[in-house]
């Protein structure tokens, strides 16, 4: 495969390594730009394991809590401008309160607003403020107390990441505070047994290849993996991190100090994952002048 330097100038900033670096690490994985992020680690060229999805779509999160239910729904839009739209905001919060509802994003999509299905509504307000906007996704936490978190609201309960915490006992000043951890620590997981087993198994092949390299015998590699590997669970899974409040103790100790237990999270952040395809000024104006 031809290495690019487009490829190699978006590995360098996603990883911070060096233009040759970046060049090496490409050649030797094929182009396979999470494959060469990897070898990047490896070599321990990777300033910082950054994703390399880049989080560029705006739009707004609402969440809503009724009873021990709580949901979280992503509506997109191009432009941060009509994420402060009145009536965009307007029709978010009400997809928001249809999504206790239902169960699913396609089922959210036909479900009824205001006398017309989500989906229709969606399509009427893209002709009214002429901008393309899409319903992205929603996820339903259920619990004995449900809390939620707006961080960088726009309006009541919407913003630009949204928390939901579900828990037994305790009270809702530590889910908040659970909450504002959540958004800010972005954990993987609630504990190492909700892990994506293939997420544990890349990291666990990627902490060995690094200790390979330097050259120590496999009996000491295999003990330096499982010291690794719990400080990576640590730092990835809500109960084991450090409390943001308190870094003396973990999340769970500390809820367990209030008297609660976790049960489930959910944190939604705005344009999470989508890639959108960026020109230079210069390019954007010739394509302009062209018509």
């Amino acid at each position: 495969m031809a290495i690019t330097a487009a490829m190699v100038k978006e590995l360098r900033e996603s990883t911070g390594a060096g233009m040759m670096d970046a060049k090496k690490a490409l050649v030797e994985t094929d182009g396979d730009m999470e494959a060469a992020v990897d070898w990047l680690r490896t070599k321990g060229l990777a300033k910082a394991a950054k994703k390399s999805g880049r989080t560029a779509a705006e739009g707004l999160v609402a969440v809503i809590v009724d009873g021990g239910t709580g949901v979280a729904v992503e509506v997109n839009s191009e432009t941060d401008f009509v994420a402060k739209n009145g009536e965009f905001q307007d029709m978010v919060a009400g997809i928001a309160k249809a999504a206790l509802t239902v169960d699913s994003v396609e089922a959210l999509a036909e479900a009824d607003l205001g006398g017309k299905t989500v989906a229709t509504t969606l399509t009427d307000k893209i002709a009214t403020i002429g901008e393309n906007m899409t319903l992205r996704r929603m996820a339903k936490l259920e619990g004995e107390t449900v809390v939620s978190y707006v961080h960088n609201a726009a309006a009541p309960g919407m913003g630009k990441i949204g928390v939901l915490v579900a828990m037994t006992g305790g009270d809702d000043a530590i889910g908040k505070q659970v909450a504002m951890h959540i958004a800010a620590a972005n954990p993987a997981a609630l504990s190492e047994a909700d892990m994506d087993p293939a997420l544990v198994e890349k990291e666990k092949q990627v902490q060995m290849d690094i200790a390979r390299e330097s050259g120590k015998p496999e009996a000491v590699i295999e003990k330096m993996i499982v010291g690794r590997m719990k400080k990576f669970v640590a730092e990835s899974t809500l109960l084991n991190q450090q409390f943001v409040v308190n870094p003396d103790l973990t999340v769970e100790a500390a809820a367990k100090e209030a008297g609660a237990t976790i049960t489930g999270f959910v944190r939604v952040e705005v344009g999470e994952g989508i890639e959108v395809e960026k020109e230079d000024f210069a390019a954007e104006v010739a394509k302009a002048a062209q018509g």
